[in-house]
């Protein structure tokens, strides 16, 4: 065991440090404020606070973990051996940086308390977070932070003991529209056919009468086509459908529609299915509690993750409403727009709430890739080369490598052959 003194135990820090050791490193830890059972402790030991107490390894602390709030906080990003890091330690620290206040910054989401402009529908831009204006959204910085420490951590202590998790892969596929133009009803089908003659989309017109007369499929219907595909790899494949009413930002099939229900049923026999929740959801406990009731109903299973619409994550009232509807666990923590890691991590944590100071029982999945990411890429190639650097750095800490694709995306009409390059993905990172 790893033991920590510091002058204070907060919150802030035990959260911090129990991410870094035990989830990220596998290092069992405990904590003292009492000068005399740290030097009693004969085991691996380490000084977290404002000056050392001897010669012992010894990490100089911010004061960001022993504050309560929000505060404003100057950034600073420098480079430790090739990893960019910030909030700067001195000459007495063993280690350059506080990794621990530099961890919670991320991990809390800390940036996104402060005010800020959000985008059109009301989601933090990743424009305005320190990764991406710093140029390492793309970097696990809290895992390479993590490992970083844990080296020097064993040049003064040969002995510790330390677990090692598994890298893991993890294909979701969002499905927020599940169909074209079947299954959406005599008068949405008609007010979309009149749409595409008024703005002359013959070609979307003919597809559309092609499916509506069954001589064609519709091209988001390829639930069983990624179903066998995924019986390909062993991996871990997970369908987020939106089960909600039509609104101006929910388009998707009628939850009443019986086809629409046998659907989901079907992949339910082979995959987790689970609820991507409407716009309105996300803000309203009540429409969000109903939407996760009638899915469950219907598959006959709890449902307890969640992705929400658009990815919109408004800490800490959007994760919030999600404790208070019973989820466990989320998969909504990244950008649509950018590849990268909104949190700086690619190990799963727990949502901690500022406002509050507590550690709440949501346990966040970051994902490193929204599909729509991609679609600035003109070639196959410049796909591969940006996933294949995000996935070697995501396998050097162990971490869980999660993906998001649409089935909107994968059935659409487009340069590129997306369901090929899905199907390449799955093979090319499931190990």
């Amino acid at each position: 065991m790893l033991l920590i003194f510091t002058h204070k135990i907060t919150n802030r820090l035990t959260y911090t440090a129990r991410q870094v050791f035990e989830r990220i490193l596998g290092i069992e830890i405990s904590f003292t404020t009492k000068v005399e059972d740290f030097i009693r402790h004969v085991g691996p030991k380490m000084t977290y606070s404002k000056q050392p107490l001897q010669n012992e390894f010894f990490i100089r602390s911010n004061d960001l973990l022993f504050e309560q709030g929000i505060n404003d906080l100057h950034i600073k990003v420098m480079d430790w051996e090739g990893v960019p890091c910030f909030f700067s330690c001195g000459e007495k620290s063993s280690i350059p940086y506080d990794i621990f206040s530099a961890s919670f910054f991320l991990l809390s989401r800390y940036e996104e308390y402060l005010p800020h402009v959000k985008d059109s529908v009301g989601r933090f831009p990743a424009k305005e977070s320190v990764a991406y204006q710093n140029k390492f959204l793309e970097l696990p910085v809290v895992d390479l932070w993590a490992y970083k420490l844990l080296a020097v951590l064993k040049e003064r202590f040969p002995d510790l003991q330390h677990g090692k998790k598994s890298y893991t892969f993890t294909s979701i596929v969002n499905v927020t529209t599940s169909h074209c133009y079947a299954l959406r009803g005599f008068a949405r089908s008609l007010g979309g056919f009149f749409l595409e003659l008024g703005n002359f989309r013959f070609r979307s017109m003919v597809k559309r009468i092609s499916v509506l007369l069954g001589i064609k499929k519709d091209p988001y219907d390829n639930f069983y086509e990624l179903i066998e595909i995924h019986k390909k790899f062993p991996i871990k494949s997970m369908f987020f459908f939106q089960f909600a009413k039509y609104s101006a930002h929910d388009k998707n099939v009628s939850p009443n529609n019986n086809k629409f229900r046998y659907l989901i049923k079907s992949v339910a026999d082979y995959s987790i299915v689970s609820l991507s929740t409407s716009f309105l959801s996300s803000t309203d406990k009540i429409v969000l509690k109903e939407e996760k009731k009638q899915l469950g109903n219907l598959i006959n299973r709890p449902i307890s993750y969640s992705r929400l619409r658009y990815n919109r994550v408004n800490v800490p009232s959007t994760y919030r409403n999600l404790i208070e509807t019973e989820f466990t666990d989320d998969f909504s923590m990244g950008y649509t727009q950018e590849i990268g890691f909104r949190a700086g991590t690619c190990t799963p944590f727990y949502f901690y709430d500022i406002n509050m100071e507590v550690r709440q029982p949501l346990k966040v999945h970051p994902f490193a890739l929204y599909d729509y990411a991609l679609l600035e890429y003109k070639s196959k190639q410049e796909v591969f080369e940006v996933m294949d650097r995000v996935y070697r750095q995501v396998k050097e800490v162990n971490g869980e490598f999660i993906m998001v694709f649409s089935n909107e995306l994968l059935g659409g009409n487009h340069k590129i052959d997306w369901l090929e390059i899905y199907q390449s993905f799955l093979k090319r990172y499931y190990v």
